[in-house]
């Protein structure tokens, strides 16, 4: 099969989809790998290393994706890539589609066959392809919280940790997964009082045992959130639902009653945001005030991490796109059910059903298209 890897466009995505470990898996195994020029720099990953790797360099994408069967990608395809996508193309990236009616029908036009790595589920409901990102973009939550609290920066000019004598700040952490748990550890590990919230009393108790003394769980509803958020020197947005719209479980009541200049971090951004005032940032204009409450909300924190999240990502998901390579995708499908749910959209049919139900689409069970 023949892979490409073109060089990410979103604003300061600095990720590139496989690293040069990764490309010479793909060619030991017989496969040919694409990379556009410079895509690894951001990673600090040079030309010279992909092709000591075994691939061939491309200067223009346009190139990657017409010459390519298979795409490798970190971000979502945006507007100008759309046309260079063409029919039973596979595309394997985050898609987070149900963020956007847009994207999702211009895969649906294209009729490519759309794996999102966000909906990789294995049996266990395990996500192993959007945990390593979910890993670095909750540590680095805990740390823009500690951050943006910095009066210059927008902030009530508290220190997270405190001081003897004075008391730490009051974090906020909706949501108990992979996200909010690593969010909860920088925040803690820096002396903050944390609260985190989950509608799991299982993964409560849980987080109960492992956490610190500074970390409190409570159960996550309207009632419980409303009390703590009035105190709260900052809150982190962690709660997830696997490809679907994130649920608003902060409204933009609670943001009112929010101490003035107090941070929101919203890391649910990607699939919509989990509170209700929060909108998709950028890395080169990150922050906005509403309601004298500093949001950040950029929709692809990892990128500022590159070098980690780069040899992260190419760690989950080599193994899963080396599968298609050399199975090809509907056998790899048949013979790997987390597979068979990352697979969104194929030949213009929806396949995963939560982005069907966002948009009220039809959808399609790929037992229904293929023999499962």
């Amino acid at each position: 099969m023949i892979i490409g890897i073109p060089k990410e466009i979103k604003d300061n995505e600095n990720r590139v989809a496989i690293a040069p470990a990764g490309v010479r898996a793909f060619v030991n195994s017989g496969h040919q790998v694409l990379v556009q020029s410079s895509a690894g720099l951001g990673s600090s990953l040079t030309d010279q290393e992909y092709l000591n790797a075994g691939a061939v360099l491309l200067d223009e994408s346009e190139d990657i994706f017409q010459k390519a069967e298979m795409i490798l990608k970190v971000k979502e395809p945006l507007p100008s890539e759309y046309k260079l996508i063409r029919e039973g193309q596979i595309i394997f990236t985050y898609f987070h589609f149900a963020a956007s009616r847009e994207l999702t029908q211009a895969m649906i036009d294209s009729k490519s066959i759309c794996f999102a790595y966000e909906t990789v589920e294995t049996d266990d409901k395990a996500l192993p392809l959007l945990a390593p990102m979910s890993e670095v973009a909750g540590k680095a939550a805990g740390h823009l919280v500690a951050y943006y609290l910095a009066l210059p920066y927008g902030g009530r000019g508290v220190l997270l940790g405190g001081v003897p004598g004075v008391k730490p700040a009051k974090v906020l952490v909706i949501g108990g997964g992979n996200v909010g748990t690593n969010a909860a550890k920088i925040a803690a590990g820096i002396g903050a009082n944390v609260i985190i919230f989950d509608i799991n009393i299982n993964r409560l108790k849980y987080l109960d045992d492992i956490m610190p003394k500074n970390v409190n769980t409570l159960i996550s509803n309207h009632f419980n959130v409303e009390q703590e958020i009035k105190e709260a020197d900052a809150l982190i947005g962690a709660a997830l639902i696997p490809g679907a719209p994130a649920p608003k479980v902060v409204t933009e009541e609670m943001v009112k009653m929010m101490p003035k200049h107090s941070v929101i971090v919203d890391v649910a951004i990607d699939q919509g945001g989990c509170v209700e005032t929060s909108m998709p940032t950028t890395h080169a204009n990150p922050t906005f005030v509403k309601h004298d409450v500093l949001h950040y909300c950029v929709t692809n924190m990892p990128g500022a991490f590159a070098q980690t999240s780069t040899f992260s990502l190419t760690n989950n998901t080599l193994p899963y796109a080396l599968e298609i390579a050399q199975k090809g995708y509907q056998k790899a499908i048949t013979s790997n059910n987390a597979l068979g749910k990352g697979l969104n959209i194929i030949d213009g049919k929806i396949t995963y059903k939560p982005v069907a139900d966002t948009f009220d689409y039809d959808y399609y069970p790929i037992d229904k298209i293929f023999k499962i």
